[in-house]
């Protein structure tokens, strides 16, 4: 079964907006694949629904409670440098620790990498594309 980390910005687009990044949430969450995640992304994503959905404290609980109970959560204890946004480097430690097969990102930072440690770097719509 595929190993899958989501990007922040993945996360936000499905609780915010619906369409295809909340097409590939529910697929973790009907066990299509396996979601990892880590505290740092949990954390980037919690401040995120505050700034930018205006998510209230209850919701935002809600929301990282229900990811950490369907994602396997790491904890790299690596720390990587290889991008200038340091929240980007911490999506790639995840997927290295998790040993994941893809990350799925709108990032472009990340997707210019388009792999890192052997792990692919895709677009949602991509992603989609290779589950069907």
């Amino acid at each position: 079964m595929s190993r899958v980390v989501l990007d922040t910005n993945v996360f936000v687009s499905a609780y915010g907006f619906g369409g295809k990044p909340a097409e590939v949430l529910r697929g973790a969450i009907a066990g299509v694949y396996v979601l990892v995640t880590s505290p740092a992304i949990l954390t980037e994503l919690a401040d995120k629904l505050y700034e930018v959905l205006g998510f209230d404290d209850e919701h935002v609980r809600e929301v990282v409670s229900q990811l950490a109970r369907i994602a396997e959560v790491v904890r790299p204890e690596v720390r990587l440098a290889v991008l200038a946004d340091d929240p980007d480097n911490r999506v790639l430690e995840c997927a290295t620790e998790g040993g994941a097969d893809v990350i799925v990102s709108g990032d472009h930072h990340l997707l210019d990498l388009g792999t890192h440690d052997g792990v692919r770097i895709v677009r949602v719509a991509e992603f989609l594309e290779g589950l069907s």
